[in-house]
């Protein structure tokens, strides 16, 4: 009886250091990134921004593959920091459509037909959150949402912002402590309403 084939993944590293060459190369960390990435720039700033934060991601991450560090065979906390960037200069986007959500309450690209006491609960929760989002500095927020949504680790998040790890854990523990104390007073609120 014969052995299946291994299936082995060739590193975003050695992708990119082949599209110097072979430019097609660098489509499959497209492939291989490019859906993920989309998430997170929609929950950051909506479904319609999100198509071209990736497409501005990846323009920059191709014109600027010479500069990828090898030593780091996944690309994803580089194309993560370059994201970051990219929506850092739709800041005032970012904190429009956060300051919308408090008003209105339900972000319509978020709405996936549940009852109406999901929402409500949610809503509950979620406002003081994301006014909270929108009131912390950009970097604490871009540190934050790494971690909390794309699960990137320490170093991975100080990697791809261009930070010590030392800043990443001050500006995670700023961020969550606002967080936290949003979601206290808006529990006491609730008790003394």
């Amino acid at each position: 009886m014969s052995q299946p084939a291994a299936t082995t993944e060739v590193a975003d590293a050695e992708l990119i250091r082949r599209s110097w060459q072979e430019p097609e190369a660098f489509a499959a960390v497209f492939d291989r990134h490019a859906p993920q990435l989309h998430r997170y720039a929609a929950r950051r700033l909506g479904p319609d921004a999100a198509e071209d934060v990736v497409s501005e991601t990846f323009l920059a991450a191709f014109q600027h593959r010479r500069r990828y560090d090898p030593e780091y065979a996944n690309a994803r906390p580089w194309l993560y920091g370059i994201a970051s960037n990219v929506i850092g200069k739709r800041r005032r986007d970012e904190l429009s459509r956060y300051r919308a959500y408090v008003r209105g309450g339900v972000d319509p690209a978020e709405i996936t037909g549940g009852l109406v006491e999901d929402s409500v609960s949610t809503l509950t929760v979620n406002r003081p959150l994301v006014a909270a989002l929108a009131g912390l500095k950009a970097g604490d927020r871009d540190v934050l949402l790494l971690v909390a949504w794309v699960g990137l680790s320490y170093e991975e998040v100080a990697r791809a912002l261009d930070i010590p790890v030392g800043t990443v854990r001050s500006r995670l523990n700023r961020a969550r402590k606002k967080a936290r104390q949003a979601l206290e007073d808006t529990w006491e609120d609730g008790l003394d309403g």
